[in-house]
């Protein structure tokens, strides 16, 4: 926690992190807060300038109400309404084209926002439906990076340039926008991982 003076401020770095938005979003808020009433900064801790947290606070929050339609509910509310991480549910969204996670409802600048009933009832059955690990299952990159115990971005070159031993892709599905996403045998992934040890 950033404070200025015993009180509680925001650099733009905790802004990015505590409410998942961008620099050049929080930026341009900044240069037109004289017609969208940002407030104004707080001071300077080292370089970097920083906000009031609780005025801030109240100022998104206004901003919000006014533009996100009443019943959906973004990361942060879902986080605490549901016991979910944010990066759980970044996890959720990501692999969403093979869980079946609900589209975003609503965005407002690079915040997404989802029906919370819709979102409820999905998730509920997601977290009771039994997980089947057999070795025929196909698994997205994510997973095979779950599986190896490495972080997701690690393994994102693999299919370019893969290491000695990387398995071919049991299925490649054509995704919109030119994406490609390809599919792997558990045991594929799971026999490289005990080779790599």
């Amino acid at each position: 926690m950033t404070t200025l003076d015993g009180r509680r401020v925001y650099t733009r770095a905790d802004l990015m992190d505590a409410h998942g938005l961008g620099r050049s979003t929080l930026e341009k808020w900044f240069r037109e807060r004289d017609r969208n009433g940002h407030p104004e900064p707080a001071g300077t801790v080292g370089s970097q300038l920083v906000w009031d947290a609780d005025a801030w606070d109240r100022w998104h929050a206004s901003r919000g109400s006014a533009s996100v339609p009443p019943g959906l509910a973004g990361r942060d509310e879902l986080a605490a309404r549901h016991g979910v991480s944010r990066h759980r549910l970044k996890q959720l969204w990501a692999d969403r084209e093979s869980n079946g996670h609900p589209e975003a409802a609503h965005r407002a600048g690079k915040a997404l926002y989802w029906n919370e009933k819709e979102w409820a009832a999905w998730y509920a059955a997601h977290t009771a439906r039994p997980r089947e690990d057999g070795p025929d299952d196909l698994v997205t990159l994510a997973e095979a990076a779950r599986i190896l115990g490495l972080a997701q971005t690690s393994v994102t070159v693999y299919p370019k340039r893969p290491p000695a031993g990387w398995p071919e892709p049991a299925r490649v599905e054509q995704l919109g926008g030119g994406r490609v996403r390809r599919l792997y045998r558990r045991r594929d992934i799971q026999s490289y991982a005990e080779k790599r040890n």
